[in-house]
């Protein structure tokens, strides 16, 4: 199970680095194929996220690519959120965690689409603090309850709403997985409930990943990120309905 674990590693840091996500959109359905239950999955990922998010954004900081700004509001509202998350995991059901999931892909898959390019800062939007705070709250609490960095969330209201430009929204993205995992990993720890045995090979595999993810995210056109970004979610979804049914279907 090591090298699975290592080489599973690799790949989500890559997609961590490139895509801005903090990786637990496909991480945990993978783990979930895997045998791994939701919650044992949930806090492997979270754990993850605090590698991949802090290097990452560290490297997209260096490379002048991440602007804190704003991002700093919706990140404290995150982390708020992330801790409230951790806590809500252990009262909700796995049925529940796992459609809920479903979800949220499916609202980022629709804003995504549906989203302009824009290239330059020229037409994004700016937000009250306080509001961006009450943002990254909420997608603090849906994110570390799901066991993903939030982004999934964060980066369409970025591009669709906010008209950010895509690689911006994903470096801003990244950034706030930062708060959101590191404060989800706290609350959790208080909890006793992360497989560190586990989560560890992961995480640390993962700064490889990320690494390899910046560099290819610097070499790609905004269009083509778009749509590649876009076919992460499916490939998500549809891994999460391919354990939904066999664990809810009986053929």
């Amino acid at each position: 199970m090591i090298i699975e674990l290592i080489l599973i590693g690799i790949f989500i840091g890559t997609m961590s680095g490139f895509f801005g996500i903090g990786g637990g959109i496909i991480l945990v359905p993978i783990l979930l194929i895997l045998g791994i239950d939701i919650k044992d999955a949930i806090g492997i990922s979270i754990v993850q996220m605090v590698f991949s998010s802090i290097y990452g954004s560290y490297l997209n900081y260096k490379k002048g690519s991440l602007i804190l700004g704003e991002g700093i509001f919706v990140g404290f509202g995150g982390f708020l959120g992330g801790y409230i998350g951790g806590y809500v995991t252990q009262s909700i059901s796995d049925t529940v965690l796992q459609f809920t999931f479903m979800g949220l892909l499916l609202f980022a898959l629709f804003r995504l689409f549906f989203s302009q390019n824009h290239e330059d800062e020229s037409h994004a939007k700016s937000l009250n603090k306080g509001l961006l705070f009450a943002i990254g709250v909420i997608i603090g609490i849906f994110s570390m309850t799901l066991g993903i960095g939030g982004s999934i969330i964060l980066t369409p209201l970025l591009v669709g709403l906010l008209h950010y430009p895509l690689k911006k929204a994903v470096s801003a993205g990244l950034f706030f997985v930062v708060f959101s995992s590191i404060a989800g990993l706290i609350s959790r720890l208080s909890t006793g409930s992360i497989d560190f045995l586990n989560a560890l090979p992961v995480a640390v595999a993962s700064l490889l990943g990320v690494a390899i993810g910046i560099v290819l995210k610097d070499h790609v056109t905004s269009k083509n990120h778009k749509i590649a970004l876009l076919l992460l979610y499916l490939v998500s979804l549809g891994m999460l309905m391919k354990k939904l049914c066999s664990s809810y279907i009986i053929i």
